[in-house]
């Protein structure tokens, strides 16, 4: 279902400290078929989200999350995605974008600048929404993990998912199957990004997440 009227994303809580949305541009945006991974919620009951000291380290994983990815895929200050993506936790995302299940989705919405019908001045948009509940749910069942090593993987992983579709190396609109398949090699790639780490805490988050980057047979993609 595509909404045609531009309209800009809210933003009722301190943003994260990348993508920004700049005023000169839309996005109105095309659910069906654009969503990475995940299901809407069935209801939506209160839920908890982040309080003000987790969303400090939550923009700590950005920034750290930014440096990593784009060392390892050598990717300068001009070629990197800074424009084309924003984070966002639970208190600015819209009904359609909270899941159940997931730490994280990406859709994938339609940019345009600002008076511009021209189709080919349009561009992919990617927000990555962060589902605060399911992250503190997990914490919460995990008592040896903790926030900032988690959030820094779950961060890492969807920015590499976005370089990957901006490189042309994965289709967003892949079936089911080469979804799964993408999934490991992305959980791979970001096994090995955060290996080299010098976090506390990292290691408990790469054990939890070891059964997505075994190597398995006609999975290792480009």
């Amino acid at each position: 279902m595509l909404f045609n009227k531009c309209a800009p994303l809210g933003r009722n809580q301190p943003s994260l400290a990348v993508g920004t949305l700049f005023p000169h541009k839309c996005h109105p945006i095309d659910i069906v078929g654009n969503v990475w991974y995940g299901r809407m919620m069935s209801n939506k009951p209160a839920i908890q989200s982040f309080n003000p000291d987790q969303i400090r380290i939550i923009n700590n994983a950005v920034t750290m999350a930014e440096e990593l990815v784009s060392n390892h895929f050598k990717m300068s200050a001009n070629q990197w995605l800074r424009p084309k993506y924003d984070v966002k936790t639970l208190a600015d995302l819209s009904p359609n974008e909270i899941v159940d299940g997931p730490f994280a989705q990406i859709i994938r919405y339609q940019g345009q600048r600002k008076g511009s019908c021209l189709g080919s001045e349009s561009y992919d948009f990617y927000k990555i929404c962060l589902q605060d509940h399911t992250i503190l749910a997990a914490l919460t069942a995990k008592a040896e993990m903790s926030l900032m090593p988690f959030s820094l993987y779950i961060i890492a992983h969807e920015l590499i998912h976005i370089v990957r579709f901006s490189k042309f190396l994965q289709n967003f609109d892949a079936n089911p199957d080469e979804k799964l398949n993408e999934e490991r090699r992305v959980h791979t790639l970001t096994h090995q990004i955060l290996a080299e780490v010098s976090l506390l805490g990292i290691a408990d988050v790469l054990k939890f997440y070891h059964q997505w980057h075994e190597p398995i047979e006609g999975l290792r993609g480009p």
